[in-house]
């Protein structure tokens, strides 16, 4: 097949430090390569990939002097997307397939090609919903079940969890006897509850995260006093040497999420190390951590301080076994070739 792979502006693909949609993108362009498939990947100019890249810009938008505005930053997305369709009017492609969301509905209409959508988001957003109800028809992809209950009615034609390419996050049998947390510095990933679940237990809290612009005040306020980088330690944003050792090394990854994570690629992260996770039950959570086997599935700050006297229960191994055998970049590329396939037959 002859696949256009539309990723997002804000990170290259792969990102150098945060960017989860972008990690997808890549891991599944270079399988669909492996599997013979020609993929064109419109990115920005400085992702790397083993596609014909087309640059539609020749930096990520995080990177280059407008990016610290977010409005600018939107009005760049729609200059970049305008690149993108003009080119697709143009190419011949046997699918396409769209990693930016709502912002290319509008346009699948005026392209001869089909289309499919791989929703990375929530879905219970308010205006999301709404653009997203104007387009029921559109090919839907999502990537967990618990995501698509907001909007059930979606045409959804496959469910495709997220993979990663597990060799990159090598197995550790013994642990440090540290807690990490990784992520965004934003309430809905829940640092202020690791923080706590931490200072209850008496254990050393490695944090390592992205500080979006929109959750700088949060973190000034309610995370930086909190941080003694003694028993709170903040290491910043991370490139993936120094993520797979925080995760290795890790006793355990704490994830007191707020939100409903629609997937949650750091908890496969931990886990293909070896590293339990434990996870408020929220979103896609029961789907991926398997409630004491992998990690605990908790309702508060105090279940899971309960849960962490019964952590060594968990065996490494099978955290390790249970990504080899459900999330993994080369099923993730098989079930998406599936998808290809299917939609392809839709008259």
């Amino acid at each position: 097949m002859k696949i256009a792979q539309i990723a997002p502006f804000e990170e290259p693909v792969p990102p150098k430090k945060y960017g989860g949609t972008e990690r997808i993108v890549y891991h599944l362009t270079e399988e669909l390569i492996k599997k013979g498939h020609k993929v064109t990947l419109f990115a920005t100019g400085d992702s790397k990939t083993s596609a014909k890249l087309l640059p539609i810009f020749p930096r990520a938008l995080r990177s280059i002097k407008i990016g610290q505005n977010l409005k600018a930053r939107d009005a760049y997305k729609l200059i970049g997307l305008a690149k993108v369709i003009e080119i697709l009017l143009k190419e011949n492609f046997d699918i396409i397939h769209n990693h930016i969301g709502w912002r290319f509905l509008p346009f699948i209409k005026i392209l001869k090609t089909k289309v499919v959508t791989t929703l990375h988001g929530p879905l219970n957003i308010g205006y999301q919903r709404f653009i997203y109800q104007e387009f029921p028809n559109s090919y839907y992809i999502s990537i967990s079940k618990n995501q698509r209950e907001p909007l059930p009615k979606l045409n959804f034609v496959g469910n495709v969890y997220n993979g990663i390419n597990i060799t990159s996050f090598p197995f550790k049998e013994k642990s440090g006897n540290y807690l990490a947390f990784l992520g965004r510095m934003s309430p809905e990933k829940g640092p202020l509850e690791a923080i706590k679940i931490a200072k209850k237990t008496k254990m050393k809290l490695v944090m390592a995260a992205k500080i979006d612009i929109v959750d700088k005040e949060y973190f000034l306020k309610k995370i930086e006093p909190l941080i003694d980088n003694r028993m709170i330690k903040f290491i910043g944003e991370v490139g993936h040497k120094k993520k797979v050792q925080l995760l290795q090394n890790a006793k355990v990854l704490l994830a007191p999420i707020n939100w409903r994570e629609p997937f949650g690629l750091f908890l496969i992260e931990s886990m293909a190390c070896g590293t339990p996770v434990i996870a408020f039950k929220r979103g896609s959570v029961p789907e991926i951590i398997k409630d004491k086997k992998t990690g605990f599935i908790v309702k508060n700050v105090d279940e899971a301080v309960k849960s962490l006297k019964k952590i060594d229960q968990i065996n490494r191994r099978d955290c390790r076994k249970w990504v080899e055998e459900k999330f993994t970049s080369e099923k993730m590329a098989n079930d998406y070739e599936k998808i290809y396939s299917k939609v392809l037959k839709y008259k």
